[in-house]
């Protein structure tokens, strides 16, 4: 049974590793400013890693929002705090981000399978 987990990881950083080898300054600085945004300041990793999957649902950016579950994963974020961290994205983004929801939900599931 393939595992989407590992399948998104391979895609995202072989493609990652074929834009930033074509050398664009702007995609450089657009990468630099997306990593350096994510980093600690007056506001904690996680909590901008839960903002990020909020603006990411509302946008319904699937491979962003897998990107920042994983990201809050990492973070040590919990069921709970995903779980209402989603709802609120669901509020603010209206019925349209139900289907992307119910992606994360099941992403979230995979993520905590494997480090289980």
């Amino acid at each position: 049974m393939p595992n989407s987990v590992e399948e998104f990881n391979a895609y995202r950083s072989r493609m990652n590793e074929k834009l930033l080898a074509d050398d664009n300054k702007v995609i450089k600085r657009i990468f630099n400013l997306d990593t350096n945004a994510f980093l600690p300041g007056a506001l904690d990793a996680k909590t901008k890693e839960l903002l990020g999957l909020v603006a990411s649902a509302v946008l319904r950016c699937d491979d962003c929002v897998k990107y920042h579950l994983e990201s809050c994963r990492k973070q040590g974020a919990n069921t709970d705090e995903i779980m209402e961290t989603l709802s609120i994205a669901t509020l603010i983004g209206g019925t349209i981000t139900i289907p992307h929801l119910r992606r994360a939900y099941e992403y979230w599931e995979e993520l905590r399978e494997q480090k289980a």
